[in-house]
């Protein structure tokens, strides 16, 4: 889920601000757009893309500020976005300069590091479509925009993806690629692969038929377009396809794996982190979950939803696929990261692939094949038996299946997973994953889903609740060789924000009650904190400033679809409120509020 839905739970107000630059749609046959002037390449001292490199690691080599030090670290400097809802992006920093992206409106900043304080250098308003917010799921949020070659690359809730000249803000294309009438909105943070910028569509409890696109980094046409769901043809899947389990080999499954047509609003949105490995020539991304929630309604395994990709970048053919959750039963969208790292596996070497899955599973995969080398929990689960390594599929529990008509208690993990978007972070010093993930449960009824474009489409009712131990969030340093738990922070709510980590150390990490904290990456020892003015979703970042200093970055603002109860207002005695997820978060506006704003920090 999260890409469309909080119609039937808020409608976010309307915010009107004084444009910048005017938005404008782009012509066929028009001439390619100038190059822009701010033509600078980042270096490991920037942080040009949100996951830091395309391999989606969130690791810094910069160590100035370290364990020893940290605890000195104080405020350099702050900026109001004036918008109060989920901020959920990552602060990029290119070449003297910060870019930040607002939730709707998807106001884009510009600010002068160069300058004391970092005053404003330009912003540029898209003015999207307000009608866009009725049909957003879990707040009007924005995953941060994407630097490359000059260009600033962002998406707009109402489904445009945008280039600008990083130097000046000027618009150098604005394409739009969905429909809002449908329940199509887009939240995704972009990831540019060579001279293509590849987004994908959000929509997941619309019925929206999900799919990844190809853009011209230069003009932004579609060079390529994939869909999760249909025909091979559509899917673009080939000669050249070969997934490593047999069941995954058949023809046209994304049709037969479906009821007569079930598959054209089946979901399988991309609104998660895509990675990219240079030397094997291919990006990886998760589609989301199948419409519309309640199973009864689309026997099968309802491929590829729920399924990770291996694509060529240049031609989007598929060239592996392996589907996390077949007959997904509650929910758990497999867009969560996939870092890519080198391993020595049994002994031999192995280019692999790390996902915390919503099902509460880290997988380790071979990037090269798909193959499921090992699968281990990281929460409390009682859903599944975990995953049999010789067919590469998960082994349900019957006990928890949801059957129409029937409320079915305790079931572990909830429907946004063991772990949501929130992306985790991997140190090349520790060779630990850091993830940030929840501890709910829910009561999960089933019942039936009648499709009308651009209504919800999900067919179950949900209350959520604190899972074992009462905690409902947790941050846990995670060995992917040995399958195991090393540590873990326990939090009061969600850790609904990504990780963060460095050569210095340390993890960067805040949490729903404004605390932004940094931990020791060794043993988890919380060095130091700072409570911020609103519950923190967003991503840290760092960077080495103009000045030669060491700085960490990260977003205030409470939301998303666990802090929807503030940023939405919503109604603590509403349980089903936000699908369910107000039921758990009743006492978060007790603990912060709403809110809009970055904060830098640095040593005196």
């Amino acid at each position: 889920m999260r890409s469309s839905f909080l119609q039937c739970c808020f409608l976010a107000a309307v915010l009107t601000l004084s444009p910048s630059i005017s938005r404008s749609q782009p012509q066929d046959g028009r001439p390619r757009p100038a190059a822009p002037a701010f033509a600078v390449s980042p270096n490991d001292a920037d942080w040009a893309t949100p996951a830091k490199n395309t391999a989606g690691t969130r690791y810094s080599e910069l160590s100035e500020i370290n364990t020893q030090n940290v605890n000195r670290l104080q405020v350099a400097f702050t900026f109001s976005t004036g918008v109060n809802k989920g901020h959920e992006g990552a602060p990029l920093v290119v070449g003297g300069l910060m870019f930040i992206v607002s939730p709707y409106p998807n106001i884009v900043y510009a600010l002068d590091l160069t300058r004391p304080g970092g005053p404003l250098k330009w912003q540029y308003n898209p003015k999207p479509d307000a009608s866009a917010q009725g049909v957003a799921c879990c707040d009007v949020v924005n995953r941060g925009p994407t630097y490359s070659n000059g260009r600033l690359f962002f998406t707009t809730l109402d489904a445009h993806v945008v280039a600008l000249d990083a130097g000046t803000g000027r618009e150098i294309w604005n394409v739009k690629l969905g429909e809002i009438n449908r329940g199509e909105t887009m939240t995704m943070a972009p990831l540019v692969v060579k001279d293509k910028v590849i987004a994908g569509i959000s929509g997941g409890e619309y019925g929206v038929r999900g799919w990844v696109q190809a853009l011209d980094a230069a003009d932004g046409k579609t060079v390529w377009k994939a869909y999760s769901t249909g025909p091979d043809q559509d899917v673009k899947i080939g000669a050249d396809f070969k997934p490593f389990y047999e069941e995954d080999r058949g023809k046209d499954l994304g049709v037969s794996t479906w009821p007569p047509n079930a598959w054209e609003i089946g979901g399988g949105t991309v609104w998660g982190f895509a990675s990219y490995d240079p030397d094997l020539d291919l990006i990886f991304y998760g589609t989301a979950n199948p419409g519309p929630w309640n199973p009864n309604q689309r026997p099968g395994d309802n491929k590829w939803t729920n399924t990770v990709f291996a694509r060529d970048p240049d031609t989007g053919q598929a060239r592996w696929a392996y589907q996390w959750n077949p007959h997904d039963l509650h929910d758990w969208d497999g867009i969560n990261e996939n870092i890519l790292v080198e391993v020595v596996w049994h002994g031999k070497p192995r280019k692999a692939l790390v996902h915390p899955d919503r099902n509460g599973l880290v997988y380790l995969l071979d990037r090269t094949t798909g193959e499921v080398l090992s699968a281990n929990f990281y929460h409390p689960v009682n859903t599944h038996r975990g995953v049999d390594l010789k067919t590469g599929r998960i082994r349900i529990n019957e006990q928890k299946y949801p059957h129409e008509g029937k409320v079915i208690r305790n079931v572990c993990p909830t429907a946004p997973g063991a772990k949501d978007w929130s992306p985790s972070s991997f140190s090349h010093q520790t060779g630990l994953l850091y993830i940030p993930h929840n501890n709910l449960c829910m009561d999960w009824e089933s019942t039936e889903a009648n499709y009308i474009a651009g209504t919800p489409y999900v067919g179950a009712e949900v209350r959520m609740y604190a899972g074992p131990g009462g905690h409902r969030g947790e941050l846990s340093a995670w060995d992917i060789l040995a399958g195991k738990e090393v540590w873990t922070i326990k939090e009061r709510f969600p850790v609904w924000g990504g990780t963060m980590t460095t050569a210095g150390g340390l993890v960067f990490y805040g949490n729903m009650e404004g605390w932004f904290k940094a931990v020791d990456a060794k043993t988890g020892a919380v060095l130091w904190q700072f409570k911020t003015s609103s519950g923190i979703i967003g991503q840290p970042t760092t960077y080495r400033g103009p000045d030669g200093k060491q700085y960490i970055a990260v977003l205030s603002g409470v939301g998303g679809w666990a802090g929807s109860i503030v940023s939405g207002d919503l109604d603590p005695r509403d349980s089903t409120a936000a699908l369910g997820f107000v039921n758990a978060m009743a006492d978060l506006k007790q603990a912060t509020t709403k809110g809009g704003n970055l904060y830098v920090f640095a040593l005196p």
